[in-house]
């Protein structure tokens, strides 16, 4: 596969010009470390070969006489230090910031886990030091598709994008949910009962996109409802799933949902590790698709940030709305429907939505149309391939 420019590449370079340093966060094989190599690097170091790791956990100074001789070579510039999964050894941070504060180097650092560089009272994610960056899967306007099915399916993570066939892809998959999801976020976690994970995360995977009700999954997992909280902690510092607030101001609605979702980071991760098949029913692949178009709202806050965030809306005695663009306090709600030709009904929510908000603005009806079409004087039908131009 040929290098896809990725959107957050402008930005770091634009953070890089302003001397600030770099955080990467992002699951495995979302790209990182393909992203990288577009900034070329006068020290690069990578934890994830162990004996480099070993090296640097006995001695995490050993990086401030490498990076202080490269300041003594450079004089025009500052030199660019490369830490690829810094998590590993959470403690170099510590030297880390006492480089930056010097000023004698810009960083670009890249972790799959927040969950350790948390850990401990001396580690930190350097606040204020770096400008931090979520790295995603590709999004649809940084690798288009013409088959819907596919990415509902396979997901887009470059690597498995980057292969052709449908078993290959499938195998891969399977691999990654093997090696990734099911050892090294356990190894990680420190889960005691690793049968009870293994359980919850089949069963978090079956029900991304949905309202959490972790009393229900206590009680088919045989652990407490705040272990439960607990697992979903771990997946949100592993990167694995994202939380999705509901929006729960209204004047009129007094029982406004007020749980959350939690969305997988990739559809074909997560249809692996639901160990569900590849033909979806129809009804399935409506619930796909909302997830999907989910997603691909995120990427795009993520990319934007300037305080967008994607919420939902529900009221459970009547209306609901899958998706609200949230950006600071103007609302942009998103419904999603799996059909090609729309009507006025499929939009009843979204109008109800419109009236109880001043603050917003269109409502769209994300669906799979050939073009946008005006269905209301506020409710627009929007082709989902066209979903990124939202945020």
């Amino acid at each position: 596969m040929k290098y896809i420019q990725r959107i957050l590449e402008p930005k770091i370079r634009h953070t890089l010009r302003r001397n600030k340093s770099v955080l990467l966060l992002g699951a495995r094989q979302t790209g990182k470390t393909t992203l990288l190599r577009r900034f070329p690097a006068d020290l690069s170091v990578s934890f994830v070969q162990p004996d480099v790791r070993q090296r640097y956990e006995k001695s995490p100074h050993f990086l401030k006489g490498e990076t202080e001789a490269l300041s003594g070579k450079i004089s025009k510039r500052r030199p660019l230090v490369v830490l690829d999964e810094v998590q590993k050894v959470p403690d170099i941070l510590d030297v880390v910031q006492d480089l930056i504060d010097r000023g004698k180097a810009n960083f670009i650092l890249t972790g799959s886990s927040a969950r350790k560089l948390r850990r401990g009272a001396r580690v930190n994610l350097l606040p204020g030091r770096v400008a931090a960056f979520k790295v995603d899967p590709f999004s649809l306007s940084e690798f288009p598709s013409k088959n819907l099915s596919e990415r509902l399916l396979y997901g887009s993570l470059p690597g498995i994008l980057s292969v052709s066939g449908a078993e290959d892809r499938e195998t891969d998959l399977e691999s990654y949910v093997t090696t990734y999801l099911e050892e090294e976020v356990r190894a990680e976690a420190v889960v005691r009962n690793l049968g009870d994970f293994a359980r919850f995360l089949e069963l978090s995977a079956s029900e991304s996109g949905n309202i959490v009700n972790l009393r229900k999954l206590s009680q088919e997992i045989g652990v407490s409802h705040t272990t439960i909280g607990a697992y979903y902690q771990i997946l949100e510092d592993c990167l694995i799933a994202e939380r999705i607030e509901p929006l729960t101001q209204s004047k009129t609605r007094k029982k406004l949902t007020r749980s959350q979702k939690y969305l997988f980071f990739d559809l074909g991760v997560r249809r692996l590790a639901a160990r569900e098949g590849a033909k979806p029913s129809r009804d399935t692949l409506g619930k796909i698709f909302e997830q999907f178009i989910g997603l691909e709202l995120l990427r795009s806050a993520h990319a934007v940030g300037q305080g967008a965030r994607i919420r939902f809306w529900r009221d459970p005695d009547g209306p609901e709305v899958d998706w609200v663009i949230d950006q600071n306090g103007a609302y942009t709600p998103v419904e999603v429907k799996w059909t090609e030709n729309p009507v006025l009904s499929d939009a009843r929510h979204l109008e109800i939505f419109l009236s109880e908000y001043a603050a917003s603005g269109t409502g769209y009806l994300v669906c799979r149309v050939p073009g946008k079409i005006k269905m209301s004087r506020r409710v627009t039908a929007l082709p989902w391939q066209m979903v990124d131009e939202l945020v």
